[in-house]
């Protein structure tokens, strides 16, 4: 975790006498979720509203930010316990282009594209590749979406890698798809049928919906976005201190299909900044944020405090959102939530303001705290549905693109029947800031069988996806999944064993 370096000194010390300029305190932190502790790390460069991607060796890729900060790059090799010396490296290489409030993707090959920020209608690569790699290269459709200065609703644009290479783009309510490699639009999609925008500062969420890579090696993908403001919240909750109801509709649409169309949703309530986490079962968590307003620190207001799921195989529409248990904490601006392994959702932070000072007479002040949430599926009730994974049958928690998998659980009561089955689920770390988890992504993947050991043992063989496009290199959390339970996640990475870059006919 981290925060901006402009703020002032924090109440954490850098160790050893450790200084950044004059400031000696700590603006990052590796937290241990299971210890509840964690260690100060040295950020030198700002990184607010920056982004970031974690490559296929598990190193945290981070980049832009604001002022010195806005052309860097960061990286930080993974910690196997809070005691290990890791650190954030910057490197002496910058970014072609200002990168505030951009978005990344991981792609197939390793390299990870770098899609817009304030003032940058462009897109750029990391590692930089010589030739026509080197710079940044331009993206009208940036352009076309912009909706002036200062209102924007195009930054933090939603990124997603489709079966074919080519990559979904959505920004303000308009999206296409785009092919990188030669640096054109394949197609226009449908316009979303709503006024409301749906990104920065317009701030709506989007996430892909599992992605069933059981019977085909280009399954079908569908999109879901939710939550945004009208175009003049902005401008209504800056000047004049009038906060419009947020945007409660959400639009799902398969995005491969040969004529895509949008289909509206409402949630239960309006939501702006929303934060939507993929649970382990295939649902949605939607969570953060608030009913009126926009994005920005006195922006908002009328604070969500109530989670909602969405169902995401439920047919029933009036079944498809469910209304979960409160907090007592707004979740404002900058607020963020991530799944951990064992199943919670951990949700941070909101409406930093400046110098850290907790005084100050705003409506919504800084919230630095951590909360776990339990979803609905870590009931006791369902305790004897819950399977306990005890292990993976791989050399090293290595997988291979193709390759046969056997997973060995515990579980105590199987309900058979018309319940969901066994299912076997692997999913992307995202990197999470502003409502949008960058490379946040889950594979279903093929059940070949199931094999019972003894009363309480079990053994399912999964294959696992032949396309990099539907399951792209790098670590996943895979969990196995019991009528709509699941087990906790363990740390498997999918390896290419013939990788080959996308780039080499530049």
């Amino acid at each position: 975790m981290f925060d901006r370096t402009d703020f002032g000194p924090s109440n954490l010390s850098l160790p050893d006498g450790k200084c950044v300029a004059v400031d000696c305190t700590a603006h990052s932190i590796i937290y241990d979720v299971n210890s509840n502790t964690f260690r100060p790390l040295t950020v030198v460069t700002d990184t607010w509203c920056s982004s970031g991607s974690v490559d296929p060796t598990g190193t945290l890729i981070q980049t832009g930010g604001y002022s010195r900060g806005e052309r860097a790059i960061r990286m930080i090799n993974p910690c196997s316990r809070v005691g290990d010396p890791c650190d954030w490296e910057e490197l002496p290489v910058s970014l072609s282009s200002r990168r505030w409030y951009a978005s990344n993707l991981l792609l197939p090959d390793g390299h990870v594209i770098i899609v817009g920020g304030r003032g940058s209608h462009s897109y750029e690569f990391f590692p930089k590749s010589p030739g026509q790699l080197a710079g940044r290269f331009h993206l009208q459709f940036l352009v076309d979406t912009w909706d002036g200065r200062n209102k924007e609703n195009n930054l933090y644009p939603f990124l997603h890698l489709l079966p074919n290479g080519n990559l979904f783009i959505f920004a303000n309510n308009r999206s296409i798809e785009f092919d990188y490699v030669t640096g054109k639009v394949v197609k226009k999609f449908p316009v979303m049928p709503s006024t409301e925008r749906r990104n920065y500062p317009s701030t709506g969420s989007s996430v892909l919906l599992p992605i069933n890579a059981a019977n085909s090696s280009s399954p079908d993908l569908e999109i879901l976005i939710c939550g945004g403001a009208s175009p003049q919240s902005f401008d209504l909750a800056d000047k004049e201190n009038v906060y419009v109801a947020a945007s409660r509709t959400c639009g799902r649409m398969i995005i491969t299909d040969s004529s895509p169309h949008w289909i509206m949703e409402e949630m239960p309530m309006p939501r702006v900044m929303p934060d939507m986490v993929m649970l382990p079962n295939g649902d949605i968590l939607i969570v953060n944020g608030a009913g009126n307003g926009t994005a920005g620190w006195e922006n908002a207001d009328n604070p969500v405090l109530n989670p909602v799921l969405y169902r995401t195989y439920e047919t029933d529409q009036s079944r498809k959102f469910v209304v979960l248990n409160p907090t007592n904490i707004p979740r404002m601006y900058h607020s963020s939530a991530v799944l951990v392994p064992d199943g919670r959702v951990i949700v941070g932070g909101s409406n930093p303001h400046p110098n850290y000072n907790f005084t100050q007479q705003a409506k919504y002040p800084t919230e630095l705290s951590l909360e776990g949430y339990s979803p609905p599926y870590l009931d006791q009730q369902y305790s004897l549905l819950r399977p306990s994974i005890l292990a993976v049958e791989t050399e090293s928690m290595v997988v291979t693109y193709g390759q046969m998998v056997s997973v060995t659980y515990v579980l105590d009561m199987y309900k058979d029947a018309d319940d969901e089955g066994i299912k076997v689920m692997m999913l992307m770390p995202p990197f999470t800031t502003h409502s949008f988890g960058m490379n946040q992504r889950m594979v279903v993947l093929r059940v070949e069988r199931v094999d019972q050991l003894s009363a309480v043992a079990y053994k399912v063989t999964v294959r696992v996806p032949v396309n990099v496009n539907v399951a792209p290199s790098g670590f996943y959390l895979l969990f196995v999944v019991h009528a709509g339970v699941p087990s906790h996640g363990v740390w498997v990475q999918l390896k290419n064993t013939h990788p080959t870059s996308l780039f080499r006919d530049l």
